[in-house]
């Protein structure tokens, strides 16, 4: 099967597409990843999506036009990833604009209706709500995709995702996914990203590279105070977002970071990213575990050194060595989840979630869908 994975993290940076093929070998998945760009958001729909959180108070005809307009962006997007590229099916994530785990309760824009029109295509979207009504907390999901693609039974792994959050899923030697150790640690770029958008206007939106961080020094009081929050204190299943570690979260510690110049207040931020993953890998993995970092978090030299010396006995490396390019791991995950999707078979797990039972994830915009469910059974009785 030839899908299009499309994701659209925390980070509202933009949409992320991956094309892969996917093969069904004995009880994994062979994925190949054919082709993958990321499509930043215009400045508008930037804007307008940050003017739905905290503090900001959004109207729900502002919430109605940017499903719509995400549609529409996903939709542009996905012709521009594909161009002639044959596709069978679209599995789309869609963009988080409201996340409590604790209350089973998630939301994602965008609407697939653009994108299965433009593509002639099967679209498989809201991966979230059917864990949600099985009463899990929708997240994480990747953990699932994870197990198959890169459990083994070699060694120790550790997938780590920094994204606008980050989270990390532990797959034991010899272990198959209901074994898989799956949770959100906390903030990844989000905090950084927001701080140096502050401090800079919105001149810059990000640490590139990490170079603001490396140039600063870590303030080891604001450090303190921010990883004594009782999110990284609680036992999973737990996952988080962007009302708890935003603006809000910002605006909390807003006297320890008011006296930090840019580099200082990135690096002290970065630091927070950098320990509170260590501290959660550290609680489920073994030493000698392999790390492999996806995201964008992957490309900031300063959070990748700061993890890895944190993280002394583990050895920290991109998801590029495993030949899933860090940018691209999220999209090709839910490409996946998209496959499991048409097959019907559940894939959440219920013990990182919280839900009471395994279900079937997603809903299914159909184009033509007798012929790919007919291929996809040719496929697998093979």
């Amino acid at each position: 099967m030839i899908a299009l994975g499309l994701m659209s993290g925390t980070s509202l940076d933009g949409i992320d597409g991956a094309v892969v093929d996917i093969r069904l070998a004995a009880a994994r998945y062979q994925v190949r990843l054919i082709d993958f760009a990321t499509t930043p958001y215009d400045d508008a729909l930037r804007r307008d999506l940050e003017n739905l959180f905290p503090p900001a108070g959004a109207q729900l005809d502002q919430v109605a036009d940017l499903h719509r307009r995400l549609g529409v962006a996903y939709a542009e997007a996905a012709e521009a990833i594909c161009r002639e590229k044959r596709l069978d099916y679209v599995a789309l994530h869609g963009q988080t604009v409201y996340h409590d785990g604790d209350r089973a309760l998630t939301l994602q824009l965008g609407s697939p209706y653009f994108v299965r029109d433009r593509l002639h295509a099967t679209v498989c979207y809201d991966f979230r709500s059917a864990d949600c009504a099985a009463g899990g907390q929708g997240a994480p999901l990747v953990p699932y995709a994870d197990a198959l693609l890169l459990g083994t039974s070699v060694e120790d792994r550790v997938a780590v995702n920094i994204g606008g959050i980050a989270n990390l899923t532990y797959l034991a030697r010899a272990g198959d996914s209901k074994a898989a150790v799956a949770f959100d640690s906390g903030p990844g770029n989000m905090l950084i990203d927001a701080f140096v958008s502050s401090r800079t206007r919105g001149a810059q939106r990000y640490d590139r590279n990490g170079e603001h961080a490396a140039r600063g020094s870590v303030h080891p009081e604001a450090l303190a105070a921010m990883l004594d929050d009782r999110y990284f204190a609680q036992a999973p299943p737990k996952s988080t977002g962007r009302e708890r570690f935003g603006g809000e979260f910002l605006a909390t510690h807003a006297a320890a970071l008011a006296d930090l110049n840019l580099e200082d207040g990135a690096a002290t931020l970065t630091a927070l990213t950098a320990e509170s993953l260590a501290r959660a890998v550290k609680t489920v993995a073994p030493l000698g575990a392999r790390v492999f970092v996806s995201g964008g978090g992957a490309r900031n030299l300063c959070l990748m050194r700061l993890l890895a010396e944190r993280l002394a006995g583990y050895p920290v490396e991109s998801s590029d060595e495993m030949n899933l390019p860090a940018e691209a791991k999220e999209a090709v995950a839910f490409a996946l989840l998209g496959y499991e999707t048409l097959r019907g078979n559940a894939a959440n797990l219920p013990h990182v979630t919280g839900a009471a039972r395994k279900t079937v994830l997603g809903s299914i915009a159909p184009y033509d869908l007798a012929p790919l469910l007919n291929r996809l059974r040719e496929e697998c009785a093979e």
